[in-house]
């Protein structure tokens, strides 16, 4: 969670290591995360149904002329890369992986260069290629309004919805019938369904609260130049009386799959609101990785540290999803035998126990490193108390390890009397 000097404890020599091991033209950044690939689908062979968020970031590294190999950012002057990962996680909100990655600079004003909505398309076709690998877990890819594009839902139903897809409307298209009627006003003109509720937590000027929302369905089929068109269903989500001075929570969302009660149109509203956990995910790329600050010269060094980092946020996030929603399980699915050990004699002072505690037991002492309190009305941990929480447990583990290794005894120091 540093720089690359700062995490080579091994001075010098560690340090020019990892500069090779980032400079070696031989280490490619997607078989790196294919490798991660690996134990991510066995995990999601495990379950029912996953959701696949794709969403993407911009990496600012302006004021760094010599690296080379950036793009301009919303303008010339501000340099980087723009990131578009694929990050898994089960109906509960377990982290599971990361799939898929787009990273790329943009060109010049002027030059001709590839259409960025590219990724979202792609990003459903490595997803469906998934899919094919995991015949008895269904895939959803959930994507904001900037996936909502005509391009995917077509490519979708070409490849027979090898894997469903959930997008918030950006678009009110039209639609294949002979009034030539618009999406929204289709919804809207249905009855309501229901309701339903669920707690919204505060950000930003927005304090926490409970949020009840109307639902309507439509079955619509969208428009074509000829022929029939790919049919979807749209769900309005509508709070129809927020609270004074406060913003209504609306969702308009559009699906493949045929939906026609309130319970389904419920789940994939949890669905949906499982689409932060991307956003938690840059931020602990951004905040507790501090990938903006690497210095490594250019962008191949760059490319790949970043599939690094992306591994290890990835463990961070399902740290702290896994400990929230399973914290009876075993301690060792998670932390290694040095880790949980180091972690309890630490907080303990005293000798860890023969029998491995549980994992909700052992992110707390985690968290803790990292200034969490834990009082009666606390919150669980979040993001930023257990990155901070593992690099401290690093330190330790190193210590410990570098003090076992050289069988280092401590002299007893009298006390001195005054």
């Amino acid at each position: 969670m540093a720089s690359v000097p700062n995490v080579c404890g091994g001075g010098w020599a560690e340090t020019k290591a990892a500069y090779r091991l980032l400079d070696n033209a031989r280490l490619d950044f997607r078989e790196v995360l294919r490798a991660h690939s690996v134990p991510t689908l066995e995990r999601i062979r495990q379950q029912s149904r996953v959701l696949c968020l794709q969403d993407t970031t911009e990496l600012d590294y302006s004021g760094r002329p010599s690296m080379a190999g950036l793009g301009r950012l919303n303008y010339e002057q501000r340099q980087g890369l723009y990131l578009h990962p694929t990050l898994v996680i089960s109906e509960a909100g377990v982290a599971l992986g990361v799939t898929d990655c787009w990273h790329w600079a943009r060109l010049p004003k002027g030059e001709p260069d590839l259409a960025e909505s590219l990724r979202w398309v792609e990003g459903y076709e490595r997803v469906a290629e998934m899919a094919a690998l995991a015949p008895e877990t269904r895939l959803v890819y959930v994507a904001d309004r900037e996936g909502d594009l005509r391009a995917l839902i077509d490519r979708a139903e070409q490849l027979g919805f090898a894997a469903d897809y959930l997008i918030r409307v950006r678009h009110d298209r039209k639609l294949n019938d002979p009034l030539d009627g618009k999406l929204r006003a289709a919804v809207e003109a249905q009855p309501v369904l229901g309701t339903i509720a669920f707690d919204l937590p505060a950000g930003g000027n927005r304090p926490a609260r409970q949020v009840t929302q109307t639902i309507r369905l439509a079955r619509v089929e969208l428009k074509t130049r000829s022929g029939p068109g790919p049919q979807v269903t749209v769900i309005l989500a509508r709070e129809e009386a927020p609270p004074e001075g406060q913003e209504a929570v609306e969702w308009c969302l559009i699906t493949n799959e045929e939906i026609t009660t309130l319970e389904q149109a419920r789940a994939r509203i949890e669905w949906y609101r499982k689409r932060w956990w991307i956003e938690v995910y840059f931020r602990i790329l951004k905040s507790g990785c501090r990938i903006e600050a690497l210095q490594l010269r250019t962008r191949e060094r760059l490319e790949r540290a970043l599939v690094l980092y992306l591994i290890v946020a990835w463990r961070i996030l399902m740290l702290m999803t896994l400990g929230r929603e399973h914290p009876e399980w075993c301690c060792e699915v998670v932390f290694s035998v040095e880790e949980w050990q180091t972690a309890w004699a630490i907080h303990h002072r005293t000798p860890p126990p023969a029998t491995p505690p549980d994992l909700g037991t052992i992110v707390r002492i985690v968290a803790g490193f990292g200034g969490w309190l834990g009082r009666k009305n606390d919150p669980p941990p979040g993001p930023k108390a257990l990155w901070q929480g593992m690099t401290k447990l690093s330190a330790y583990v190193e210590a410990v390890t570098a003090i076992r290794a050289a069988e280092i005894k401590f002299p007893q120091r009298k006390r001195i009397r005054h």
